[in-house]
C-alpha cells in the first residue's frame, strides 16, 4: 500500500505564493506519476498537474499554467507544488495522488488534502 500526505497549505493573501509537499510512504518509482488535484466546495475535482516521475515531464491545467510548478525531490519520495500569483479562485482543497505507470487513466492512490485560503 501507498499513503500520501499532504502538507503545507495555509491562509495566503492575493497574489501570494505557497509551497505544498506530498509525501509518499514508499520509494516512488521512475514509471510512476504523480499527480495534485483540487476541490472547492460544491464544485468537482479539478485536475491541476502531474508529473512523470523518472522524466520530471510536467503537465498543468488550463487555468493554473504559468503560475504553478510541480516538481520532485532529489532522490526523496516528495513531491512539491508551488504556487504563486494565487487567486481567490485558487482557494481549495488540494490532494496529492499516484499512478502505477505512465500509460494510464485514474490514479491508484489518493492523499487526505491539504487547505489552501487565498484572501481577496
Amino acid at each position: 500500500q501507498v499513503h500520501l500526505v499532504e502538507s503545507g497549505g495555509r491562509l495566503v493573501q492575493a497574489g501570494g505564493s505557497l509551497r505544498l509537499s506530498c509525501a509518499a510512504s514508499v520509494r516512488i518509482f521512475d514509471n510512476y506519476v504523480g499527480g495534485w488535484f483540487r476541490q472547492a466546495p460544491g464544485q468537482e475535482r479539478e485536475f491541476v498537474a502531474s508529473i512523470i516521475w523518472g522524466t520530471r515531464s510536467p503537465t498543468y491545467g488550463d487555468s493554473v499554467k504559468g503560475r504553478f510548478t510541480i516538481s520532485r525531490d532529489n532522490g526523496e519520495n516528495t513531491m512539491y507544488l508551488q504556487m504563486t500569483n494565487l487567486e481567490p479562485e485558487d482557494t481549495a482543497g488540494y490532494t496529492c495522488a499516484n499512478r502505477r505507470g505512465v500509460s494510464g487513466v485514474g490514479y491508484d492512490y489518493w492523499g487526505q488534502g491539504t487547505q489552501v485560503t487565498v484572501s481577496p
